[in-house]
């Protein structure tokens, strides 16, 4: 062998060590989309770790669009008001179904108008992991938008500018789907730890400007209420949960998306102080609140599919016993051991709630599509005990009905609704009634609470609809529930 032989062999293979440790990263997304093989009538997915921040799906829409790309199932894990362009990809033919927890804004009044020829299928978030394993949704592509990423695709949300925390949702897509593509806003050195999605699941990395904009994932659902009327219904919700039998050190807790629910966490504190009680964990979209009583040792594990704030995203990366999980972990309801299956509280919003405790958090008083399935039905159903905290009314909108639009999570789920002018007790649940009623709590019949709605309202015009259903909803078990149909205008 001469030495020109042996420098050009050494050459050729630094060379393809180099490319071998680059093959993943694309300059472009247009030529990751190329690579990972994407053909029209396939199915993407996205996670919605940033709520209403999120850049990630609108960037990619448009892209895709821009490519000539039709008829794509798009299966999203929530999508909301900032997602208003896929009414245009709709139009266009580039989405013809979609499923999805929930939808908000122009999109979701489009929806509920028929702009969609297939039904939208809202699922839980558990429910959208038993679909996935289940087969009926297969992922074809996923696109999962990070803050940071090595050259080899260890990505994670909890280091880089645009932080969203937990990654629970996205887990999912990057296991399943056939192609994984990141966006990353940073390329950092491998090897990138902690990998909330490795390397082994990563086909292409391509890097752009921004994901999302963290200061939007606490808005809406998510934020922090100082609203009197909410404190006062979270303050009665605490006051329930003391005496309801399941206010014990290592209690298991969560608290659903909604101004009332959230707050419910910073009412336990001086309870759990007084009785030197501490939460075993703390479970699903954490909050600054929850952090905050982790932290004073009062909850001793935090875990998180979804971090509702910078602070849990935050929080995340620092605390030992912050633990990141995923949506099968979190609350499919045939996955090998659901985190749902351990709560002993769950606190839960509403649109509204029957008089048979049946529970709408999806449609509006309108008929429109305004809200998610998320959690709801999921913990509804695992939790000892579920308590739906809600407003008697809401402006001139009774919240409490004597049969809800369209049923989210089944009244057998539901134990105590907390309102601000009372609290009602399923009668299947005459233990916590004998308990609270011990406690000097009051309760009051459901049907009384509706009447109370009802003379401070009026009775509600009837919605009118059309035969033309725009949306399924799917219980957790992948099963119809309910639909929801065109209203008529």
């Amino acid at each position: 062998m001469t030495w020109f032989s042996g420098a050009h062999q050494l050459t050729s293979y630094l060379l393809n060590r180099e490319t071998k440790r680059s093959r993943k990263l694309f300059e472009t997304l247009e030529e990751a989309i190329i690579n990972v093989g994407l053909v029209d009538g396939m199915t993407i997915s996205f996670h919605h770790s940033f709520r209403g921040g999120d850049k990630t799906i609108n960037m990619v829409m448009s892209v895709i669009a821009s490519m000539g790309y039709k008829n794509l199932t798009l299966a999203s894990s929530s999508l909301s008001d900032v997602h208003a362009p896929i009414v245009e990809h709709i139009k266009n033919g580039v989405v013809s179904q979609i499923y999805t927890s929930g939808m908000r804004g122009q999109l979701a009044e489009e929806i509920s108008r028929g702009l969609l020829k297939e039904p939208v299928h809202i699922h839980s978030h558990g429910g959208r992991v038993h679909l996935v394993q289940s087969g009926e949704l297969n992922i074809d592509v996923a696109f999962i938008g990070v803050s940071s990423c090595d050259e080899f695709g260890n990505a994670n949300a909890v280091k880089g500018q645009s932080r969203c925390g937990s990654l629970g949702y996205a887990q999912i897509d990057a296991q399943y789907a056939r192609k994984t593509v990141v966006l990353t806003e940073s390329i950092v050195a491998f090897p990138n730890s902690p990998a909330s999605i490795a390397q082994d699941q990563v086909d292409a990395i391509v890097r752009v400007a921004e994901v999302g904009d963290p200061s939007k994932i606490g808005g809406d659902a998510t934020r922090m209420t100082t609203n009197p009327r909410e404190l006062l219904i979270a303050r009665k919700a605490a006051d329930v949960i003391e005496h309801s039998g399941y206010f014990k050190d290592g209690f298991n807790l969560q608290t659903g998306s909604g101004g009332a629910s959230l707050a419910v966490t910073r009412f336990l504190e001086d309870k759990m102080v007084k009785r030197n009680i501490a939460a075993n964990f703390g479970l699903g979209g954490i909050t600054a609140t929850m952090v905050a009583l982790h932290e004073k040792g009062l909850i001793k594990t935090l875990l998180d599919v979804q971090s509702f704030d910078s602070i849990a995203a935050d929080s995340l990366a620092r605390n030992p016993n912050h633990i990141e999980i995923s949506a099968n972990q979190y609350a499919n309801p045939s996955s090998k051991g659901a985190m749902v299956d351990r709560l002993d509280v769950v606190v839960l919003s509403a649109l509204e709630i029957d008089t048979d405790f049946n529970v709408n958090v999806i449609t509006g008083s309108d008929g429109v599509i305004r809200g998610a399935s998320g959690g709801h039905s999921d913990t509804a159903a695992a939790a000892n005990l579920t308590i739906v905290v809600a407003p008697l009314v809401r402006g001139r909108i009774p919240t409490v009905v004597k049969s809800v639009l369209n049923v989210v999570t089944p009244g057998t789920q539901i134990d105590v609704l907390v309102t601000d002018h009372g609290i009602a007790i399923n009668p299947n649940r005459s233990e916590i009634k004998s308990r609270l009623t011990e406690a000097g709590i009051e309760s009051m019949d459901i049907h009384q609470l509706q009447q109370c709605a009802e003379s401070l309202t009026g009775i509600p015009k009837p919605i009118e609809y059309l035969d033309n259903i725009v949306a399924y909803i799917r219980y957790r078990d992948g099963s119809v529930i309910d639909v929801i149909r065109q209203v008529k205008e």
